[in-house]
């Protein structure tokens, strides 16, 4: 997968703590990167869905099970 170089800023007191924990900043930027896109996509998704909600479909309620019944 192809990546793209970014900067940001980050306070000293919170990059000393990182590196005194052996935290890899990258890896943990990239991951809350991550989360924050799924977050915001599933908001847009619900968002879209309370726009736009499907119809009940009452066709359902006569069909009859399949299997061993």
């Amino acid at each position: 997968m192809a990546s793209t170089r970014t900067t940001f800023t980050l306070d000293d007191e919170l990059a000393e703590r990182a590196r005194v924990l052996d935290i890899n900043i990258s890896a943990a930027a990239r991951a809350g990167v991550v989360a924050a896109v799924r977050a915001a996509q599933a908001n847009r998704d619900r968002a879209a869905y309370l726009r736009h909600p499907e119809p009940v479909d009452t066709g359902w309620a006569d069909v009859e099970a399949w299997g061993d019944q």
